[in-house]
């Protein structure tokens, strides 16, 4: 799948309602650490395909999404899981961390 960049709030709501993994990206295309995220996104993207949605948030654009989020610097990458916020990694991580992360809640749904 495709990432995904949300253009408004209801992308976003859809996304989460959808179920399963979901990883959203606060961040802004000033940011420069976020500008060194995307391409591990990418990377993570092509590793996890449809086993988990990666959404990209513009907070400049989407100020209200992202206060929601708790949103307080970025690059802030929240995880999902059938809709509810998982985890918060705030600022640049390496990619490993995110992978950690992913496969904690990927893991855990097919156990359910």
């Amino acid at each position: 799948m495709a990432i995904m960049n949300a253009d408004n709030a209801e992308i976003v709501q859809a996304e989460l309602q959808r179920g399963g993994t979901v990883l959203v990206d606060y961040g802004a295309p000033w940011c420069p650490p976020c500008k060194v995220l995307l391409p591990l996104l990418d990377e993570l993207n092509e590793e996890y395909g449809d086993e988990v949605s990666i959404v990209k948030v513009n907070c400049d654009e989407l100020p209200q999404l992202a206060a929601e989020a708790g949103v307080m610097s970025m690059p802030t990458v929240v995880v999902y899981k059938e809709g509810q916020p998982m985890e918060k990694l705030v600022g640049l991580r390496p990619k490993a961390v995110y992978q950690n992360v992913l496969n904690k809640h990927i893991s855990s749904r097919t156990a359910l």
